[in-house]
């Protein structure tokens, strides 16, 4: 036991100095296959994504987004945790491809029949739709997709609020379909523990334990409503922690906590000091400190927050590299399928470049 234990110390010092990455750190804190040799149903189209996508075809695309943004967060710092999770509820289940936005008059819609999606913030959706209508009068109509927009404005909103800037990569097209049920249940729920949490990411490209904890940290802005927390709130036990959440939502589901108690407002990684002195309001936070294969991860972050928006960043950019095959090259509106168009004929024209053939039917 006193091996093991000064073992423990030894590897927690090292990774204090430098934060492996790669296959070192993938397979010293998860013993899963690389991720660069690791596929999965969303790699089918990659090749065509690159930062630069629309460098020509709308030189002005960064600087209109990065504006809106900004003026957004004048109004409501609350922007940047919002495009956070809408960016990641977007892309987790099938691909960045904007499926998440048709709203709740289309039938399936993945804002209307799951919880994982409850509570959206209204004015980042609204965002989206508006930076489109700016985007496609500059720039042409169908010119970027909702898709895109949605990863340039995270990435500026991200910046804005302090953090890293994020080279997402573009060229997505967006869905005419919401992801199916099955889908949207793979997102993780906000009472997993660390095992489930890398099964989730695993099933997505996502082996390396690194980018797992990484973007667990865009909990460094944004709130929780007390419903999500509930399992700690219902069974404070003795954690002091647990009885002021208790105390603060006081029965009430859709009070909101915010989820860096320290420095709610700005992207840092403060969050993870939170961890650490057991102060993390979802229990998929807290369970990182608790498990011996994301605890190390998390000390270092709170110790170093440029090595947290280093991983934090390439993560995120990982993300942005998944995509789903079909769809149309930018939707007309962020949040309506275009009149006509048939799911089958997108699908069998995905990759052709022949957006024509499939939207000739478009009203």
């Amino acid at each position: 036991m006193a091996r093991s234990g000064n073992n423990v110390v030894v590897h927690v010092l090292v990774a204090m100095v430098v934060l492996w990455d790669g296959a070192a750190a993938g397979a010293a804190a998860l013993p899963l296959p690389d991720l660069e040799t690791t596929t999965t149903m969303n790699d089918t189209v990659t090749g065509s994504l690159s930062a630069d996508f629309h460098l020509e075809s709308c030189p002005d695309l960064h600087s209109m987004v990065r504006s809106a943004v900004q003026a957004a967060r004048n109004q409501d710092v609350q922007i940047t945790a919002g495009l956070l999770r809408i960016f990641f509820h977007d892309c987790f289940p099938q691909g960045c491809d904007a499926s998440l936005l048709l709203d709740k008059t289309h039938p399936g819609s993945e804002q209307h029949v799951h919880p994982q999606n409850a509570g959206l913030n209204h004015k980042a959706l609204q965002l989206i739709e508006s930076i489109r209508d700016m985007v496609h009068r500059r720039c042409g109509e169908r010119s970027v997709s909702c898709a895109d927009i949605l990863a340039v404005a995270t990435s500026h909103a991200v910046n804005l609020a302090g953090g890293p800037f994020i080279n997402m990569q573009l060229g997505h097209r967006d869905s005419v379909d919401p992801a199916q049920p099955w889908q949207v249940q793979t997102l993780p729920a906000p009472t997993a523990d660390v095992t489930t949490l890398f099964n989730s990411f695993a099933g997505k490209g996502f082996v390396n334990a690194i980018d797992v904890v990484a973007l667990s940290g865009a909990h460094t802005v944004g709130k929780a409503r007390c419903s999500s927390f509930s399992d700690r709130t219902n069974n404070p036990n003795d954690d002091g922690f647990a009885r002021e959440l208790a105390a603060f939502c006081a029965g009430d589901g859709n009070r909101q906590h915010n989820l860096d108690v320290i420095t709610p407002d700005s992207f840092d990684n403060r969050y993870f000091a939170d961890l650490i002195n057991r102060k993390g309001v979802l229990t998929s936070d807290q369970a990182l400190t608790n498990d011996g294969r994301t605890a190390w991860i998390v000390n270092v972050f709170a110790h170093d927050q440029a090595n947290f928006f280093q991983k934090f960043a390439q993560a995120m950019e990982k993300m942005s590299r998944l995509t789903s095959p079909g769809g149309v090259k930018a939707r007309r509106n962020c949040f309506k399928r275009d009149a006509g168009v048939n799911i089958q004929t997108t699908v069998a024209a995905a990759g052709s470049g022949d957006d024509e053939s499939q939207l000739a039917a478009s009203a």
